[in-house]
Order: structure tokens, then sequence, then C-alpha cells
């Protein structure tokens, strides 16, 4: 189930004081995981942004620190590590999805080609009986006119 709401679109609400001619077309509509990836993007670029926001405004200069400066910077790399990571599986997800949909269409695709092959088949053997009905037409019609032939020659002699 939640693979299927994967799959299908979800449709993007318009604001109600559009004008009336738009210039350019409106986007497609985005699957669920293109707009999670666009999500952790958008809040990636804006985290060193936020960041001054969120901390209390005057610093004191000697900040205790609850772990030795290295050990948190590898924190910090790990986190970073773990976010490029999830990054990445999103990005596998959306390729994955993007396959199973080729798959489907190439699916349909050999499954329609197969159905016009058997459609080529039936009349190519329709053909063939069509003929051979017509050459068993010829083989009477040249044996009724052999026997009207002999039944004349009877009747000469």
């Amino acid at each position: 189930m939640l693979l299927l709401l994967l799959l299908l679109p979800l449709p993007l609400p318009l604001p109600l004081s559009l004008p009336l001619p738009l210039p350019l077309p409106l986007p497609l509509p985005l699957s669920l995981p293109v707009l999670l990836l666009l999500l952790l993007l958008i809040v990636l670029l804006l985290l060193p942004l936020l960041l001054p926001l969120l901390l209390p405004l005057p610093l004191p200069l000697p900040l205790p620190l609850p772990l030795p400066l290295p050990l948190l910077l590898l924190l910090l790399i790990v986190l970073l590590l773990l976010l490029l990571l999830l990054l990445l599986l999103l990005l596998l997800l959306l390729l994955l999805l993007l396959l199973i949909r080729l798959l489907i269409l190439l699916l349909l695709l050999l499954l329609l080609l197969l159905l016009i092959l058997l459609l080529l088949l039936l009349l190519l053997l329709l053909l063939l009986l069509l003929l051979l009905l017509l050459l068993l037409l010829i083989i009477i019609l040249l044996l009724l006119l052999f026997l009207i032939l002999l039944a004349m020659l009877h009747n000469l002699f």
C-alpha cells in the first residue's frame, strides 16, 4: 500500500488568487520521494541561515564543552555522513521507482508486440487456408473439365 502511494503523483494545490493568463505552464505533479528529496535539500540549504537564529545571542567565550573538541568534530562528521547516506537512500528509492515504472512499460510493450505477432500469425494461417481452398477448387474444376472432355470423346467414338 505504501509503495502504491509512492508511485502515485501528488497534486500540487494552487493558490486561489492566480492571474488568469499563466505565462508558463504549471509543473507536473511530483511524487512523494521527489517531494521528500526537495524538502531535505531545502532544509540543508537553509540550515546555515537558521543556525544563528536558533542559538542564543550572547555566547560566553569560555563555553564549557561536555565532550572534547575532536570527539565533537567526529560526531559532526558522523552525523553529516548519516545525512548523506539518507540522501543517497532517497535517491536510490527514486531510481528504483523509476526503474519499476520503466519495467512495467517495457512489459506492456512486450505484450503488445506479442499480441501483434500472434495476430500476424493468425492472418498468415488464414491466408494459407484460403490458398489451399483455392487450390482445391482449381483441382475440382480441372477434374470436372477432364470428365467433360472424356465424355465428349466417348460420344465421338
